[in-house]
């Protein structure tokens, strides 16, 4: 059974999208999280232990996560929480994986602009036909179907 989940912390690496024999995208990065404490001897406050997680995502919520978070900044993950188990012919061991429903910038640590993407349809999240490439816009990035629309404070972003 996967349990719910939400994780707050550190992408390590630039997220990493594939593409499924489909054509469907999926986009897996790791995400640290540290355990801050204060030293009651210093009244310092001390990094604790670090945990990692695997964060996988479908389809065009894939393509998003991939054009919009980047290595080294501080994120919320929202998901389904399962506990792998993996062998090679050396070692096993298990790894703790994020099935992610929602993914975004920490705002405490800085701000985020967000433009919503056009033709929302189910899981495609705008991608027209759930896949494939289209018009770049002006950051050089492709965009499939993608509008850019600027919300400015205190409006609704839909």
């Amino acid at each position: 059974m996967k349990e719910r989940i939400t994780i707050v912390g550190n992408v390590a690496a630039a997220p990493e999208l594939r593409r499924m024999p489909s054509g469907d995208a999926v986009v897996s990065f790791r995400v640290g999280v540290t355990e801050r404490r204060q030293d009651k001897q210093t009244s310092q406050w001390v990094d604790g232990n670090t945990s990692w997680y695997r964060v996988n995502a479908y389809r065009g919520f894939a393509e998003n996560i991939h054009r919009s978070i980047g290595a080294g900044e501080r994120v919320v993950v929202s998901g389904r929480f399962s506990l792998q188990e993996w062998e090679t012919d050396t070692k096993k061991g298990v790894s703790a994986e994020i099935e992610a429903e929602a993914v975004g910038h920490d705002l405490r640590w800085g701000t985020s602009l967000f433009t919503r993407t056009a033709g929302r349809s189910g899981d495609s999240a705008g991608i027209e036909g759930g896949h494939g490439s289209g018009p770049v816009d002006e950051d050089g990035w492709a965009a499939p179907g993608a509008v850019r629309e600027e919300v400015a404070v205190g409006e609704t972003p839909f």
